[in-house]
């Protein structure tokens, strides 16, 4: 991930000297190589464009170019501003018997390590483990359907970044 402030916040064409603008094509095609010469490219873009919404140029994109892909593929990725970090995003709340799988894969984890492999809080963790040990779990969320991999990559493709070398 990049995180130049010219990156993070392209000038309009207009708004900038002609010095200026080559400094920021110049710094976009640098990062853009090395993101397409990256072995987790596909995942990276994937996660940003599905999971969480980073700031920052990476997976060869932009926000705004991530923003547009979201558009196409009809989902919305949730920021939380909050002070106490980001909170669980894309995939909707999470399942309790999800919870309790990976409880029954990992034992010997802690709240803390499970609520980072499903993505949640760790007071998430421990409220579902709670409710398991009093016998009143929660009913099964209704899961977000979340596009595939291909999906992202087709939308990727449309992108005149996709172009770029």
């Amino acid at each position: 991930m990049y995180q130049d402030e010219t990156l993070l916040n392209p000038p309009g064409r207009r708004d900038v000297t002609v010095e200026q603008w080559r400094d920021y094509l110049s710094k976009r095609d640098a990062a853009h190589r090395r993101c397409a010469g990256c072995a987790v490219l596909a995942d990276c873009l994937y996660r940003a464009v599905v999971d969480v919404d980073v700031a920052g140029f990476l997976a060869c994109t932009s926000e705004a170019e991530r923003r547009t892909m979201r558009r196409e593929l009809g989902i919305e990725v949730q920021v939380d501003t909050s002070p106490y970090g980001t909170a669980r995003v894309g995939g909707g709340p999470v399942d309790h018997a999800e919870v309790m799988g990976a409880r029954k894969a990992h034992p010997d984890e802690t709240c803390r390590e499970l609520a980072q492999r499903l993505g949640c809080s760790t007071s998430t963790v421990k409220r579902h483990l709670r409710q398991e040990r009093e016998g009143r779990a929660e009913a099964p969320v209704a899961t977000i359907e979340k596009p595939t991999m291909g999906q992202v990559l087709d939308a990727f493709d449309r992108l005149d970044t996709s172009r770029r070398v």
